[in-house]
């Protein structure tokens, strides 16, 4: 071999190393480019819009730039879908993110009439081009989109790549977005467009700047007419459906968006502008609501409100829950009145910690049921009472002397419902609220009192809702788990103890609230009649309702029952209809009761009846009421062993309630048969182990007492009383060991103590004696 074919050959050889190490290495470097090159996302800022259950949107904020973009839908219609890639990119389920068929009709056009007439960019380099900032069009920029492209049609399915350009493309003005436009221009759900609407949305991001509806209508038309035909020539449309949808108008302007449930989107925002820029809105959100049921819910509400704007009353709000899946059916979180800058339209009451009036009520019941203290029709006293510095009265200002436990939340007495509470323990109450889900209960229970059950706490209409959802829950799912920490059994009494059915007739007025459903129910009146409050649950729903001002001002007649009732009962008529919840029987017990004091039959009891209870209040405290009472043989007078002779006495049994008790349950209760006086020879040697004969019922021990000062500037007088078991009986009244009087049959006296403490004594003509501490606090009559 020749020394020049020898230089030859090694110069072609380092020839072909060197370009084998230049194609590696370009390979190399194009595989790393490929590899770095970013997949195209967005980071602007979305809107919050709130979709009801079936799709329709309930209300939408604008994004942090303005514009109402509501991102990315979850699917594209077909419609749209159809009508987009026949107008835009016809190959677009093939390519691989670049046509190369269009880009070398738009270059050949380009350069024929030596102008940009046409792009050539597929759905997917529009993606690129819209996630760059829609930079000026250069080659170098063109470029780096095909790339984009190209590393998108990659990554990404179809579909998604769809859903990114439906999610962001410029519909014109300030509406971004397939989502946006749609309810922005037709006021409908993207899938609820019809062939015109849709093609109309197709060519409008072709330039929006140029043809937005309201501008340039012709060339709209002209651009939609045509998208049409091609549908048409494409087999999409037939003829007729083609000559329809031609006539349908275009848009005059943007429809405004609906404000169905301004209180709800307002918590999905941000708490603040910074946080709003920070993070944006939150794009689509599917909710439960049922719009048909807001709408209505809403007009509920302000026509209630409007009734009671006469009275000062400018704020309610309504929260419904359905019972099974816990969703929110409404949600009306004030009365909305976006011109009215004076009552606080903008506070979402639901959220908002009220005084609860008499609402927690039926939870303090079931507590008690669930820790075996009381029975249903179990006797509870209600009674002038003072429990340390605190006197509770009755709406009424009337006392029963007793009545059944469920008759205390029929007719939402305040005395019994404190002797109930004071029984049962403010600690381990406020323990089970918590446990129930009343999130507003921070402070120590010591600072709460007695007056926790008589609204001297706050909660939410939220919690509260919640609360009385989730016991219908229990009885519906029959969860013996505990994780409600109350039973089923509990949670069934406690709602038939709310049943209009167990209440009172005519004499309370609660029937003229009632609806055709079976409904348990119970209302609230805050005290100074700031808060009424009203909470219904079925098996199905559980609906609650506030009625006030935002500000706290009271005002006369703001009860729950007045203001909140009728509100409720119309809500629970724009629902479905159910029947009543099933007994769990498995967690129910018979029990037999006495049917007079409600407690466990005892072997004295009178006349006994078998109840249906919870296992947790099984058995439940014996009966003490009633008791063997001996007679003479006429049953006439009582009579004891120093008296008479045994073969001369009947036992009788007898439901007797002590003295207190007794003088206010006679007045309601005309069958009363109150215990037969001793006879005469019988009275001296009286030994009565049951109860003192007499007992004094104003002043209170250790109360205070208010003396008004009359006009003519002298010490009013106040009536001091007493009660006695026997009519005959004599009873003299000392004050500060000073003679006032005697009284005989009805044992009132009027006094005038003096401001300080004071004593009184009462002495009766058998020598029992009571003594009462109190203080008086004088006053100007004026």
């Amino acid at each position: 071999m020749k020394l020049s074919e020898v230089v030859w050959a090694w110069r072609r050889r380092r020839w072909l190393r060197w370009l084998l190490s230049a194609v590696g290495i370009s390979c190399t470097a194009c595989a790393v480019a490929w590899t770095l090159l970013p997949v195209v996302a967005f980071d602007n800022p979305i809107s919050t819009a709130l979709l009801a259950r079936d799709g329709q949107l309930l209300g939408a904020s604008i994004a942090a730039d303005g514009q109402w973009r509501f991102g990315e839908p979850d699917s594209v219609p077909r419609k749209f879908r159809v009508a987009l890639t026949l107008f835009e990119d016809r190959r677009f389920e093939h390519h691989v993110g670049v046509d190369p068929t269009a880009l070398g009709r738009a270059i050949w056009q380009n350069l024929k009439a030596r102008d940009v007439v046409s792009g050539g960019s597929t759905i997917t380099m529009q993606v690129a081009r819209m996630a760059c900032g829609n930079r000026p069009r250069t080659v170098v920029q063109k470029l780096w989109e095909i790339a984009l492209a190209l590393k998108l049609d990659q990554a990404c399915s179809k579909e998604k790549i769809l859903r990114m350009w439906a999610g962001h493309a410029p519909f014109g003005g300030n509406v971004v977005g397939l989502e946006a436009a749609s309810w922005r221009y037709f006021g409908c759900h993207p899938h609820s467009l019809s062939w015109a609407q849709a093609a109309t949305l197709a060519v409008l991001p072709n330039a929006p700047a140029l043809i937005h509806p309201g501008r340039n209508r012709e060339k709209l038309l002209t651009k939609r007419d045509r998208l049409l035909d091609r549908l048409h020539d494409e087999g999409h449309l037939d003829s007729l459906s083609c000559s329809l949808a031609k006539r349908e108008s275009l848009p005059d302007r943007p429809c405004p968006l609906p404000q169905l449930t301004p209180h709800l989107l307002a918590r999905y925002g941000p708490a603040s502008a910074q946080k709003w820029e920070q993070q944006g809105g939150l794009g689509l959100v599917h909710t439960a609501v049922d719009a048909h049921v807001q709408v209505q819910a809403t007009e509920v509400v302000s026509r209630h409100i409007e009734q009671l704007r006469g009275n000062g009353i400018h704020n309610a709000a309504a929260l419904i829950i359905a019972i099974d899946s816990g969703d929110i059916v409404g949600y009306v979180g004030n009365h909305f009145d976006p011109a009215d800058n004076e009552h606080a339209a903008w506070v979402d009451i639901i959220r908002a910690p009220r005084s609860t009036g008499s609402i927690l009520k039926p939870l303090l019941y079931a507590s008690m049921l669930e820790s075996g203290e009381i029975l249903p029709a179990q006797l509870v006293p209600d009674i002038p009472t003072r429990i340390g510095g605190f006197a509770p009265v009755n709406h009424s200002g009337t006392y029963d002397g007793a009545v059944p436990a469920r008759e205390v939340l029929a007719r939402s007495l305040n005395v019994p419902a404190v002797w109930m509470l004071h029984a049962h323990g403010t600690y381990h109450f406020i323990d089970r609220l918590r446990k129930l889900g009343i999130t507003t209960l921070t402070r120590p229970p010591d600072q709460y009192g007695l007056a926790l059950i008589l609204g001297g706490s706050e909660a939410t209409l939220w919690d509260v809702v919640n609360v009385y959802a989730s016991l219908a829950r229990c009885v519906n799912l029959n969860d013996t788990s505990g994780n409600l920490c109350l039973s089923p059994g509990v949670c069934f009494a406690t709602l038939e103890a709310m049943t209009d059915a167990s209440r009172p007739g005519a004499k309370h007025q609660w029937r003229q609230f009632t609806s055709s459903e079976h409904i348990a129910w119970k209302t609230g009146t805050s005290q100074g009649y700031r808060d009424a409050w009203a909470i219904g649950v079925t098996p199905r729903y559980a609906v609650g309702v506030w009625v006030g001002n935002a500000t706290g001002e009271g005002r006369p007649g703001l009860t729950g029952h007045q203001a909140a009732a009728p509100i409720l009962f119309e809500l629970f008529d724009l629902l479905d209809g159910c029947g009543w919840f099933i007994e769990p029987c498995e967690d129910m017990a018979a029990l037999e009761v006495c049917k007079h004091s409600g407690m466990r039959c005892g072997r004295d009891c009178v006349a006994t009846e078998t109840l249906r209870v919870p296992l947790s209040a099984y058995p439940g405290q014996t009966c003490s009421y009633c008791r063997l009472v001996h007679c003479d043989a006429n049953r006439t007078w009582r009579v004891h062993a120093d008296c008479a002779s045994i073969s001369d006495m009947v036992a009788l049994p007898w439901f007797a309630l002590p003295s207190v008790i007794e003088t206010y349950y006679r007045r309601v209760n005309p069958d009363y048969r109150p215990l037969p006086p001793f006879r005469s020879d019988c009275q001296d040697c009286i030994d009565e182990p049951f109860e003192p004969a007499m007992a004094c019922i104003y002043p209170p021990d250790g109360g205070m007492v208010y003396v008004p000062t009359e006009l003519d500037g002298k010490v009013g007088r106040v009536v001091f009383e007493a009660i006695h078991h026997r009519p005959s009986a004599r009873v003299f009244w000392h004050l500060d060991d000073a003679y006032c009087g005697c009284t005989q049959e009805t044992h009132q006296i009027e006094l005038s103590p003096t401001a300080g403490e004071h004593l009184l004594t009462l002495v009766d003509d058998a020598g029992a004696e009571i003594r009462r501490s109190f203080g008086v606090l004088a006053g100007d009559a004026h």
